[in-house]
């Protein structure tokens, strides 16, 4: 595995990080959680020692799950990233969205960062996860009803504190990384990026590349649709909320196995699977600093892992970009 530093910071992470979304099984239909633990477990023993989590994730389930499958391990030998911002439990902040809990339970969630709240919020983290200290600590979501000042100097006090080592956000764009920067030093910016989502490409990444942050890439594999695993035809479990985004549409999975056939002799040639195959050419793009990627099963998570050791030419990067330019999705 190889390992890079965030930002301007010493917290070196795994190129290929676990991302803990799916264990927590909130918005992916469920979770099994002996798999889950099983999976993150397996992902260390090939040198992935990055775990991304957040409460949200499962109402908690995915930071208790991450716990379980650390315990054991030298707390110096594995980093914990996780997060805050994201309040199922009242009505403070901006309303973001309604779903429903891994019981099927109604849920409202709020987007929400004042003060008290993420000095709660931290706390409870730090529970969960059965640790003293969190790694990089990330606003979920940009809160438009708290200050950012009060948002950035709260987790500036838990660093000074030693609950947290270092700061990043996560979805913000250019502006909201500046006003954010007059507050705190930032090492990283947590975003949306796969092959067929390149938007932050334009404006962001140049901006972190120059201002010295890391970009921790995450749904690398557009939550599976690059797999080349789902077919048009795929039934989503109940409460997968993939089964309502325009990139699941039978058409656009349809457009993208066919791209990723052009991929599979490549793929084959590099003993690589065509996961593997998109989360190293991920990995090889500017100002990509980590990709996040979720398992939901040991083998799973092997797989991702050893994504790190596919090596590409320069001309084979070049022909995934030639084929991938001329993949038009219907979004």
């Amino acid at each position: 595995m190889e390992y890079r530093k965030l930002g301007q910071s010493d917290l070196n992470l795994s190129v290929v990080t676990f991302g803990a979304w799916a264990a927590g099984g909130w918005m992916w239909g469920g979770t099994e959680r002996s798999e889950a633990v099983k999976a993150i477990r397996a992902g260390f023993d090939y040198g992935m020692t990055s775990i991304d989590t957040a409460p949200a994730y499962g109402q908690g389930t995915s930071e208790e799950i991450v716990r379980e499958a650390i315990k054991g391990i030298p707390r110096d030998q594995v980093q914990i990233l996780t997060k805050f911002g994201l309040s199922w439990e009242g009505t403070k902040g901006q309303f973001f969205f309604s779903s429903k809990n891994n019981q099927g339970k109604p849920i409202e969630i709020y987007r929400y960062s004042g003060k008290e709240s993420i000095i709660r919020e931290c706390e409870t983290s730090l529970r969960l996860l059965g640790t003293d200290y969190i790694d990089l600590y990330q606003i979920h979501w940009a809160d438009p009803t708290t200050p950012v000042q009060e948002t950035m100097e709260a987790v500036a006090q838990l660093i000074q504190e030693g609950k947290v080592r270092y700061a990043g956000v996560c979805n913000y764009d250019v502006d909201q990384m500046k006003e954010a920067a007059k507050y705190i030093e930032l090492v990283s910016d947590q975003v949306p990026y796969s092959m067929v989502k390149r938007d932050i490409e334009q404006e962001l990444i140049p901006y972190l590349i120059e201002n010295n942050q890391s970009v921790l890439a995450y749904s690398p594999l557009q939550r599976g649709l690059l797999s080349g695993k789902i077919r048009p035809d795929h039934q989503f479990s109940e409460g997968d909320t993939r089964a309502d985004l325009t990139h699941y549409s039978a058409k656009n999975i349809q457009l993208t196995n066919a791209f990723l056939v052009k991929l599979k002799p490549l793929a084959d040639e590099k003993k690589a699977t065509l996961s593997q195959l998109v989360i190293r050419w991920t990995l090889g793009q500017p100002g990509i600093t980590i990709a996040l990627v979720g398992a939901r099963n040991a083998s799973q998570a092997a797989e991702n892992a050893q994504a790190f050791h596919v090596k590409l030419s320069a001309e084979e990067v070049s022909f995934i970009s030639t084929e991938l330019d001329k993949l038009h999705l219907e979004l």
